[in-house]
């Protein structure tokens, strides 16, 4: 027999943890904060930080997002109730700028002005 014949191979085998009752996760530990402490979660507290950061960004740009949406709302309001004003000064001065209304302002006020029956004529 030769050497390579006689040496025997041996295939390491990784002996398996027995079960204890701390690896487990139950509602107890959650309740407890005792879950934070466990390896698993201590691995993936960044990515759990990043997750409430962003929960938070996320709250905070829907308030801002009502809150532009309320005051755009609100000056929507705003422009339509200027607007009907504006048509309803503009009717009233076109209707106080009549010949007729301004003559019959003169004689209500006393101002002594009388309407011009003739009519300009233009100079050369």
């Amino acid at each position: 027999m030769s050497e390579k014949d006689e040496t025997v191979e041996f295939i390491e085998e990784k002996p398996e943890k027995p079960k204890d009752k701390k690896s487990s996760i139950g509602v107890k530990d959650f309740l407890t904060g005792s879950i934070l402490t466990t390896e698993s979660v201590s691995k993936q507290f960044p990515y759990i930080l990043f997750l409430a950061f962003l929960a938070f960004f996320y709250i905070g740009n829907r308030y801002r997002y009502e809150k532009l949406f309320k005051k755009e709302k609100k000056l929507q309001i705003e422009v339509r109730n200027l607007r009907a004003e504006s048509i309803t000064t503009a009717s009233k001065l076109m209707f106080i700028s009549k010949q007729s209304e301004v003559a019959r302002i003169c004689e209500e006020r006393g101002l002594g002005l009388k309407e011009s029956v003739v009519p300009p004529k233009k100079l050369k």
